[in-house]
């Protein structure tokens, strides 16, 4: 055979193979979903459902992404930004030309459950339609008439700005057949079902796991790994675990505080800051009493991780430079105690401890670090109607001060605690 002959059978093995290969990662990409109604269905959007959409999307914190600072309710435009590039939120005002004026219901739950917009292009899953995917075909069409009876805005969505190859179809097209499979919530038939409304909640409309889950290289979230805490990628916050006693894991508390932190913020053992603040601020301080209840109840069952080192109560003293020390002290009496006490004690109601704490004792120093230099702010809600902040330090210590107050703090009144370096603090 000559070298021609041979040359033209490789090239066509290879095109046949390509073809295939395209064919499988189409088919991949139209897994679990249905055809589309040839004609427009009629949709009956009564008051009820509306108010119920209305919730559903307040559960979803929906406007959270798709309204910007001033800006008109749902009509997108809010940069998102990811290790890819930025993504700009899309409008979801009911206006015919830059909203979903003209989407069907059975569009809308298509962006839902397959993560497929209107026109057929694949969405980016900022978008957390890998979570929304478990919203049940009946809350998405309540979800789908609020959004419709809202005021219409004008406003053109924008063009997303990500690298090559991420700008792609293809390269999104790839993304889905490697980490997305839609598939519906499936209740938990040994659990009562308060615990698989939590469930429901926790895993689908809320979207913990976007947050408080590990990513992989390409974004995906580690599903295995569950609620086991994720860094925010960008943002440089790092959303704890929800399944380890040693960071933000509730099995031991009672369902009452667990519903008083997610409603007003505020808990005897805890609070939330950073973008967990904003979840509550926009999102769970309006959910029902049976709701937070149901997800306390879910949040308290999640199973807990090994254990991979001693407590902080066991470990031998962390040996910590002495010169490191004495200058987070000095810091730490300056900027810290008046709120702070002393002995790290706090004030109950107004300033929370530092010693004990266990945000302060995590591995991970990337939030006590963005404390510092940003701010510390808890959500105003009618159980906390007039929070105390911390201001934020960033303009007044540099690195050294930051890690050594954080050593100081992480090191004293039984805390024992990894010293916290400035290579730490140029993370943010």
């Amino acid at each position: 055979m000559s070298l021609l002959r041979r040359t033209g059978w490789v090239a066509l093995v290879l095109v046949v193979l390509a073809a295939l290969a395209a064919g499988a990662l189409v088919m991949m990409n139209l897994r679990g979903e249905d055809a589309l109604p040839e004609q427009a269905e009629s949709f009956n959007a009564t008051p009820q459902l509306v108010e119920r959409g209305r919730y559903l999307a307040l559960a979803g914190n929906c406007a959270g992404c798709h309204t910007t600072r001033g800006g008109r309710p749902y009509a997108g435009g809010l940069p998102i930004e990811t290790p890819f590039g930025t993504i700009y939120s899309s409008n979801l005002t009911p206006d015919a030309h830059t909203g979903i004026g003209s989407w069907s219901s059975a569009h809308f739950w298509r962006a839902m459950h397959n993560g497929r917009s209107k026109d057929g292009r694949l969405l980016y899953p900022a978008f957390p339609y890998p979570n929304f995917t478990k919203v049940t075909r009946e809350d998405s069409d309540a979800i789908y008439a609020y959004l419709r009876s809202i005021e219409p805005a004008t406003e053109q969505n924008r063009a997303h700005r990500l690298r090559f190859p991420y700008d792609t179809q293809a390269a999104l097209a790839v993304w889905r057949a490697l980490s997305f499979k839609p598939e519906a919530f499936v209740a938990n038939a040994g659990k009562p079902a308060e615990w698989n409304r939590g469930a429901y909640l926790v895993d689908g409309l809320g979207h913990c796991i976007a947050c408080h889950g590990s990513r992989n290289s390409l974004g995906a979230t580690n599903t295995k790994l569950g609620l086991s805490g994720g860094l925010i990628a960008v943002e440089n916050w790092y959303a704890p675990s929800l399944t380890d006693p040693h960071e933000a894991g509730l099995a031991d508390w009672p369902v009452a505080d667990v519903v008083s932190l997610l409603k007003s913020g505020v808990a005897p053992r805890g609070s939330v800051m950073g973008p967990m603040a904003d979840v509550v601020f926009r999102s769970t301080q309006y959910l029902s009493d049976s709701d937070l209840t149901a997800m306390a109840s879910y949040l308290k069952d999640l199973p807990d991780v090994p254990k991979a080192e001693a407590t902080a109560g066991t470990k031998a003293p962390i040996r910590r430079d002495a010169g490191t020390m004495a200058r987070g002290a000095k810091i730490y009496d300056q900027r810290c105690a008046y709120c702070h006490g002393d002995q790290g004690q706090g004030a109950v109601g107004a300033y929370p401890p530092l010693a004990g704490n266990r945000a302060v004792n995590m591995a991970k120093p990337t939030n006590l670090i963005q404390v510092i230099a940003h701010g510390g702010f808890l959500p105003s809600t009618p159980g906390n109607p007039r929070p105390y902040g911390m201001p934020p330090f960033g303009q007044t210590l540099d690195a050294d001060d930051v890690a050594s107050v954080l050593t100081y703090i992480r090191g004293s009144w039984g805390n024992n605690s990894a010293p916290v370096t400035q290579l730490d603090t140029m993370r943010r």
